[in-house]
């Protein structure tokens, strides 16, 4: 190409790198239109923070492409050299690259270095690689050298850091608290910074975890089954309150009371037959003998007969204190069979309240006697009800949903509004420890978990 030629080529590429619209556009014409200036096959643009940016023929490089990495392992050695622009070729390189050379790139190539800006925004360093099959010749790298300095000015002047770089950041606090010229220790920045974090570090936090909670009765009146049968009648509704000594519910009457008619029959067939025995004995010595038989065997009747009256009798429960009826559908017990100590329901003073919480066995913190305890409720999450530890079970139970979990019983500091089966979450205070304990409890039982330490 004749001098004028590459003289107009040179002066197009300059104004329209400095009217480029955007980095993007940069790029393209660094790996593409270059080539007005000098032709070559492959073209690559490499920043340390932003890897292969561009390739001549691509409209995007795809990050995952094993020629793209093989790029970026090149350009790292390239950048490393700290060299201005020079020739390279596969001799040039570590013996990985150099074997996987000719795979990629032509014979001979062309590496130019981009300096780094000294602006905390400027693009890091980064290189342009060209590369052809034919040796380089002295006016061309002299022509491309001006125009990749013209290139690299207009590229500083576009570009936009983004808002997020993991090596811009790095560079930056680096930087930060690189010591000064004549600063002594203390007067650095790392170790004020080091001071001011192990100091926070250090602070003393409550150790607080978190577990699912629930407003229940503190002594509740525990209504179980008085006897074997089936549940009849209910006369109260859930939640319903009731007063001591009104009826609750009943039993089937019918096999208690054809139980009791015939203890009560055998009962009376029994003294008529000692009323009979009796007579007898006034003439008859046999008969007379028979009467201690008799008279065991009326006992006998009496002692079942009374058992049953009794049977009949509790079979009708009633309230033993003032309070709510707590529990389920009444239709879900109706016919149902029972036995004697089943639980059916309970009676609660509605004063009666604290909280109950479920403490997972990976988040047992020591709990003493009146430690703080705060439950946010489902229903009223921004106000807690504040309590106190009146104790913690020594032994973990198995939850429904499979879990283990330790019972706490936390006594209300005052009264509630909130009714007793609301649930919600209740946050456990135990002792105070330094801030970084607080941080780091659950990650290290977590890895002592998974390490088996």
């Amino acid at each position: 190409m004749a001098v004028q030629d590459l003289y107009t080529a040179f002066l197009d590429l300059s104004r329209r790198a400095r009217r480029a619209n955007d980095v993007i556009e940069l790029g393209f014409i660094a790996v593409n239109d270059t080539h007005l200036l000098a032709p070559y096959r492959q073209a690559a643009l490499w920043f340390d923070d932003g890897g292969v940016r561009m390739l001549s023929g691509v409209l995007q490089p795809e990050a995952n492409a094993p020629y793209v990495h093989w790029l970026k392992r090149v350009c790292r050695h390239l950048l490393d050299q700290q060299v201005g622009c020079r020739e390279i070729q596969a001799n040039d390189l570590p013996g990985e690259e150099a074997d996987e050379w000719s795979e990629w790139l032509p014979a001979f190539a062309l590496w130019f270095p981009l300096a780094a800006g000294q602006e905390a925004h400027s693009p890091g360093p980064g290189g342009l690689l060209l590369a052809r099959d034919t040796p380089w010749q002295a006016d061309e790298i002299a022509l491309l050298t001006e125009w990749i300095d013209v290139w690299r000015h207009a590229w500083h002047a576009h570009f936009r850091p983004d808002p997020w770089s993991w090596r811009r950041w790095r560079d930056q606090t680096r930087a930060y608290f690189q010591p000064g010229d004549g600063q002594t220790w203390w007067q650095q920045r790392r170790i004020r910074w080091a001071a001011v974090v192990a100091i926070v570090l250090l602070l003393p936090v409550r150790l607080t975890v978190l577990a699912p909670g629930e407003l229940v009765p503190s002594n509740p009146a525990m209504i179980r089954a008085p006897l074997d049968g089936v549940v009849g009648t209910f006369f109260v509704k859930p939640n319903e309150s009731v007063k001591q000594g009104q009826a609750l519910f009943d039993f089937d009457q019918a096999p208690l009371v054809a139980r009791s008619e015939v203890a009560t029959q055998s009962l009376a067939t029994a003294e008529a037959e000692y009323r009979q025995f009796a007579q007898q004995a006034l003439s008859d010595a046999k008969s007379k003998a028979q009467l201690a038989i008799v008279q065991g065997k009326i006992e006998e009747r009496k002692a079942e007969a009374n058992f049953l009256h009794g049977q009949l009798e509790r079979s009708h429960v009633t309230a033993p204190q003032d309070g709510i009826a707590l529990f389920d559908d009444p239709t879900e017990w109706i016919g149902k069979p029972v036995v004697t100590g089943e639980r059916i329901m309970r009676i609660a003073a509605p004063d009666d309240v604290e909280i109950e919480a479920w403490l997972p066995v990976g988040d047992a913190i020591p709990l003493e006697p009146e430690s703080a305890v705060s439950l946010y409720l489902n229903a009223s999450p921004l106000f807690a009800v504040s309590a106190a530890v009146r104790y913690a079970a020594h032994d973990a139970v198995l939850r429904p949903d499979g879990s283990y979990a330790y019972r706490v019983r936390a006594r209300l500091d005052g009264q509630t509004g909130h009714r007793v089966g609301l649930k919600g979450t209740a946050k456990l205070s135990g002792g105070w420890v330094p801030l970084f304990y607080w941080v780091l409890r659950r990650p290290l039982a977590s890895l002592r978990q998974m390490v088996g330490l």
